[in-house]
Order: C-alpha cells, then sequence, then structure tokens
C-alpha cells in the first residue's frame, strides 16, 4: 500500500520538505536522505556564507582576475545571464552589489532614498559585466565591488536537482518543496495529481486558489512578508535593479513551469516588470505560466491557466 513519507528541514537558509510516495518506509527514507544531500552539496558550492566557496571566490576577484569554477558553477551563471537577457535586466544575479545599507526593511524606514542616491548604488548591477570563459571555465566581474549571489535561483536549482537524484534512484513521485518554490512528479498514493495552494498574498497561512499538477514547477515571489509604508504607500522589499528603489503595485506572482530552477527565477522579475509587461513576457514564452495579485487583491494569470 502506498503512502506519502516526509522529511522537513532547514536547507540553503530555507525550510525544505521533501515527500516520496513509496510502500516501504525505510526505502523512503533513503531516497529523501539522497535528495538531502544533494541540496547540502549546492548549498556548499553556491554558498556566499563560506569564504572558500566558490560565489565568494568570484566575488573576492572582482575587478581583479577570472576566477576558475566547477562546469556546474559556471553553467548555472551562463543560465542566470540567459534569464536577464529574457527580462531585460530586471533578473540578475549580480544584485549581490547593492549596499545593505540603502535597504534596511527591518528597521523604520520612514522614507525613500533619492533617485539619484538608488541609481547609485545599482550601478553594479549588470549582468553584461560579468565575463565567462568557457575554454577556462573561469568567470570574471569586470569592476570591482561587484558580487553576484544566487538567491534568485538557487533554491529552485535545488529542488530541481533534489528531484533528479531521486528520480534516478527510483522515486516515480514525490514532492521538493522549498518554501514554496517546488517541483512535483508523479501522481499521489490514490492516483490523483499534487494539488498545490497558492498562498492568499494577505494572510499567508491562507490559501487563495489551488492548481493540481503533475511533472510541474511552481514558484511564489511575493510581498506580504516584508515591506515598508511611506507617505501611505505600500512598497515591497523587491527592489528594481534598475533604478534602485522598491517595487509596488504587486503581492505576489506565481510561476508554473516545467523546471524548478526557471519558475524560481522567473517569479521576482515578473513582479518588477509589472503586469503587463510581465504577462507579456510569459505569453511568448513555451510551458510557462503565470498568476498575479496586485495590491487590490485582483487577479491576473496569463493565457493557458485553469485555477480551481
Amino acid at each position: 500500500m502506498d503512502n506519502v513519507f516526509k522529511r522537513s528541514c532547514k536547507l540553503m537558509g530555507n525550510h525544505f520538505e521533501l515527500s516520496v510516495v513509496a510502500d516501504n518506509e525505510k526505502w523512503a527514507n533513503e531516497k529523501i536522505e539522497t535528495g538531502i544531500k544533494e541540496i547540502q552539496r549546492i548549498e556548499a558550492l553556491l554558498t556566499t556564507f563560506n569564504d572558500n566557496s566558490e560565489t565568494n571566490r568570484i566575488n573576492q576577484n572582482a575587478g581583479i582576475s577570472p576566477v576558475e569554477v566547477s562546469s556546474e558553477t559556471f553553467n548555472l551563471i551562463e543560465r542566470s545571464i540567459r534569464l536577464s537577457d529574457i527580462t531585460q535586466g530586471a533578473f540578475d544575479i549580480t544584485y549581490g552589489s547593492i549596499d545593505k545599507r540603502l535597504w534596511n526593511f527591518d528597521q523604520q524606514m520612514t522614507s525613500l532614498p533619492d533617485k539619484e542616491t538608488a541609481k547609485k548604488m545599482v550601478r553594479l548591477i549588470n549582468f553584461r559585466n560579468i565575463v565567462l570563459d568557457r575554454e577556462a571555465n573561469s568567470v570574471y566581474l569586470k569592476e570591482r565591488g561587484m558580487r553576484i549571489g544566487f538567491g534568485g535561483i538557487g533554491k529552485g536549482y535545488a529542488a530541481e536537482r533534489a528531484k533528479e537524484v531521486m528520480k534516478q534512484q527510483g522515486v516515480k513521485s514525490g514532492v521538493v518543496n522549498a518554501s514554496g518554490d517546488l517541483a512535483a512528479w508523479g501522481l499521489q498514493p490514490n492516483g490523483k495529481q499534487w494539488t498545490i495552494g497558492i498562498a492568499n498574498p494577505n494572510s499567508s497561512h491562507e490559501i487563495f486558489s489551488y492548481l493540481s499538477i503533475s511533472d510541474m514547477a511552481v514558484a511564489t515571489s511575493g510581498n506580504y512578508e516584508k515591506f515598508i509604508i511611506v507617505e501611505g504607500k505600500k512598497y515591497s522589499h523587491t527592489i528594481d535593479p534598475r533604478t534602485g528603489l522598491p517595487i509596488r503595485g504587486i503581492k505576489s506572482v506565481t510561476i508554473i513551469t516545467t523546471n524548478a530552477e526557471i519558475a524560481d527565477a522567473m517569479a521576482t522579475p515578473v513582479m518588477i516588470m509589472g503586469i503587463r509587461t510581465g504577462l507579456d513576457l510569459i505569453n511568448q514564452m513555451k510551458n510557462i505560466e503565470a498568476v498575479i495579485i496586485d495590491d487590490d487583491d485582483r487577479m491576473y494569470v496569463s493565457k493557458n491557466i485553469n485555477l480551481k
């Protein structure tokens, strides 16, 4: 008799939950363990909390010299640059260059920095200043002070990899949920697709709507957790890398596609691009859909979506 076996753990600074459908608990736990090990491996590769990680070595040598990296990191950076191209810079891994002093959403911010200051702060954010050399497998950041970070894509990449590793080990059906960025494959024990809830942006413990999915990935980016109010207007903690100023107007974006890395990477840029431009972009891409909830709780969806 098949059951769903789950395990929760803290990885990459986030709450992960891995689920496997199986008829044997011991077997299921072994498979979940391989998924967790894969996420830990990626965390060690991408973290900025360890001086020797590849990410930090690249950052420490910004404006100095190219750094040779593993093919895995090189390819992830290459895919990130492609996403920056597609989103006209709304997705950009060099956002790590932004000075934390400019935006500190924990404190009582009562005013926004002026446009000039904000623009100065983001001048180092420019994916075009990442120089890749495929022959040498090296990465070079052109300007001193530039930094890359995988906060916008790392969780999705890890969820996707954990799924692949578990599938290779014979897991026919399961879910890897990285704090709301998730990859689901196969079917539930009752033969139905997995049911995924989209959180209500006004209260993240309630469900706004449901989707039934299999062999799909879902990611949500929302401002309901961190925002500031300045002169009665709500600004999100999501910064537009092109202006250095926070975005407003959208509460949450949910992306549904076939790959967790792309779902994770596309959720924030759609938020930055805004409802119309964001949906236009999604509608031009294959096998990807979006659900956007604006500040007035109106819902907008891309053209091929069916919500319950």
